[in-house]
């Protein structure tokens, strides 16, 4: 039997999370040894090649792709950890949550200076490619799209406390952080 399978995907966040992992330096081979990388910006693995052991999940849900990659995450993954206060509360980018859609796309795409820094947009039109994903009328916790099974908390979580979920996963413990691993003040 191989190795437990690990996989990774950011949504709507800032790949914070992603550097934390990156985090545990030397660490990282000893997690090598422990998984296999899956789907993951972290190997390039760009499909699930089979049933994942655990995924890790950075940032919430601002647009029909994260929806996606987040229901097909929670397909594949036995265990699914939202990482970050992205994943589980929209963090920084659930700001624009108490902007209704049409002020947050006048502002970002108007070429009028009254409204605020203006753009070059000739058209003054708002993309509406095909190939852009339609954004969600706020951003959503992922806990609020699937069912969440573990969350580790921070902006982003310390590398120590990725380190040590991951570990007692792995190994069939309890995950049991200390308080100086998830303290925030």
């Amino acid at each position: 039997m191989g190795k437990p399978k690990l996989a990774t995907t950011s949504l709507c966040g800032c790949f914070g999370c992603h550097m934390s992992v990156l985090d545990i330096d030397d660490r990282i081979l000893k997690l090598i040894e422990l998984v296999d990388f899956d789907k993951s910006p972290i190997d390039d693995i760009k499909e699930f090649t089979g049933p994942v052991d655990i995924g890790l999940i950075e940032g919430g849900c601002c647009n029909e792709e994260n929806v996606h990659v987040l229901k097909d995450f929670r397909k594949n993954c036995k265990i699914l950890i939202s990482v970050g206060d992205c994943a589980i509360d929209g963090g920084i980018p659930a700001l624009r949550n108490n902007i209704p859609l049409k002020e947050c796309f006048d502002e970002a795409y108007s070429t009028d200076n009254r409204l605020g820094p203006a753009v070059l947009n000739p058209s003054g039109k708002v993309p509406n490619d095909p190939e852009l994903p339609l954004l969600l009328d706020r951003v959503y916790p992922c806990s609020e799209i699937v069912k969440i099974d573990y969350h580790l908390p921070g902006c982003p979580p310390p590398a120590d406390t990725i380190w040590e979920a991951m570990v007692a996963l792995l190994t069939d413990k309890p995950v049991a952080l200390p308080y100086e691993l998830i303290k925030y003040d």
